[in-house]
């Protein structure tokens, strides 16, 4: 085998969703407001006993029933959270225990928004390597656990969920070179830290680089791949917010792919949003089998992430 694939997908959102008139009674904002700004209208929220790997269970749980594959044939686990409140057992090894799954390697990847492509990336290479042969990628966060509802420049933001991709191996490649990279010097313009715990960012700086120098960027992804943006059937971005989505597809020149707007309903979920947006348009039938899919993350520490993967 020389590549790997993605073979099916899946995800899970929490049952309660929060308007944009809910969060407006806990900070001063207003309907209006956030989608003017942000292009959010309702985000999900997980109960206070729902967990990372809870989430990320139930996302792995439906990318196995859609492939049609068992937890015993997967060898390796990768979630991608910046949200988990154990160091061990990592989520990893607690999705393993949930799926009842024999003896995978376990691995967390925490590189916050862009986590699910660097983890994308970790698998691949393992099953390129040989290292594996079966591996379940989540992006899973409980973004709801790190953020003060009555700061309005974070809380209007913020939603919880888990999206989830089974790779297998192929011999001929799927998932195309990751192009991937970061912004030290520009990292603290995204904090989750502190006593308690707490989501920061500094809107203007983000939103500066997100726009002038991500583009180019996502341009690279399609190069190494050998696709022109034109040809792409499929753009999904890291939701981070609309109007932010909407300015990047828009400079890439990706004219005829569907671009993934899952913010808006779903909110900010970091590292879960890029699997979950992929999840909800394949679920939806939006997307053609086989077509070149952009999966392009951002954001904290300010890095970088993103290939082109045939959709399964």
């Amino acid at each position: 085998m020389t590549g790997s694939r993605i073979r099916a997908l899946g995800h899970y959102q929490p049952t309660r969703v929060l308007t944009n008139d809910d969060v407006a009674r806990l900070t001063d904002t207003s309907d209006q407001w956030i989608r003017s700004r942000v292009g959010i209208r309702t985000r999900h929220v997980a109960a206070p006993e729902e967990t990372v790997d809870e989430m990320a269970a139930h996302a792995g749980a439906k990318a196995l029933a859609n492939a049609g594959l068992e937890p015993g044939e997967v060898d390796m686990i990768v979630v991608a959270t910046s949200t988990a409140v154990d160091r061990s057992p990592n989520m990893a090894a607690r999705v393993a225990a949930r799926l009842s799954a024999p003896s995978p390697a376990v691995l967390d990847v925490n590189v916050v928004c862009s986590g699910f492509p660097h983890a994308l990336a970790t698998a691949d290479h393992a099953i390129r390597a040989g290292a594996a042969r079966t591996a379940l990628v989540i992006g899973s966060d409980k973004m709801t656990d790190v953020v003060a509802w009555e700061e309005r420049s974070t809380s209007v933001l913020v939603g919880d969920g888990a999206g989830a991709a089974l790779l297998t191996a192929a011999e001929e490649p799927e998932i195309g070179p990751v192009h991937w990279g970061s912004f030290p010097e520009l990292g603290e313009a995204v904090r989750i830290g502190g006593t308690p715990t707490r989501f920061v960012q500094e809107g203007q700086t983000v939103y500066r680089w997100t726009t002038t120098r991500l583009p180019e960027l996502a341009r690279a992804v399609c190069e190494r791949s050998g696709v022109a943006p034109e040809d792409l059937g499929a753009v999904i971005l890291h939701q981070a917010n609309l109007r932010i989505v909407e300015s990047i597809a828009r400079s890439l020149g990706a004219t005829r792919a569907v671009v993934a707007r899952d913010v808006a309903d779903s909110g900010n979920t970091s590292a879960a949003s890029i699997p979950l947006a992929f999840s909800k348009l394949l679920e939806r039938g939006e997307l053609e089998a086989g077509s070149p899919v952009l999966l392009f993350g951002f954001g904290g520490n300010l890095s970088y992430a993103g290939q082109i993967v045939r959709c399964p």
